[in-house]
């Protein structure tokens, strides 16, 4: 599971500071291959993966900007190297909102050239965690354009940071 800074260790990291129940209904906006989505069904969560693109069985295949879910679906949600390429962090943040139950996880790792704090709070959500993992995330990618593997090397101008939040729905 190498499709994002830290693999496994990042997601199970992810998992610990949520402190999520087992049984737990997750949705892993960007599911693409489906490394977490098999983790948290192997954990004991009841998990669904989305993704436009999806590279893995049980991965289902929609745009998680407009999800097809009723409002207040899920108890959680993780996603891991997925809001940017969305082209919409904002929007990523208030559909995750929407699916979210009161109280709700949002487990999210990924890119930012803005402060990540303000828009979860803009979004509507409180962190509960926030851990700054740039020089992780620097080491990863530097590594992925060494060997040809980076996706995305078309990034916006200005100084660009990776975090990992845990925030739960207001």
């Amino acid at each position: 599971m190498n499709g994002h800074p830290g693999g496994q260790a990042h997601t199970l990291r992810m998992l610990e500071l949520a402190e999520l129940p087992r049984g737990a209904r997750v949705l892993d906006m960007g599911a693409g291959a489906g490394d977490a989505l098999r983790l948290l069904r192997a954990s004991g969560f009841d998990a669904v993966g989305v993704d436009l693109a999806p590279r893995g069985e049980g991965v289902e295949q929609g745009d998680f900007l407009h999800l097809s879910c009723p409002d207040g679906a899920f108890d959680a949600v993780l996603s891991q190297c997925a809001f940017f390429v969305s082209g919409d962090v904002p929007g990523a943040l208030r559909e995750a909102r929407r699916i979210l139950k009161p109280g709700g996880k949002l487990l999210l790792s990924d890119v930012f050239f803005e402060a990540p704090l303000p828009l979860l709070d803009q979004a509507g959500f409180s962190p509960l965690s926030a851990e700054d993992m740039t020089a992780q995330w620097r080491e990863y990618y530097f590594e992925a354009l060494w060997r040809e593997e980076a996706a995305c090397c078309t990034l916006p101008k200005g100084k660009c940071s990776y975090w990992l939040l845990v925030a739960e729905r207001r």
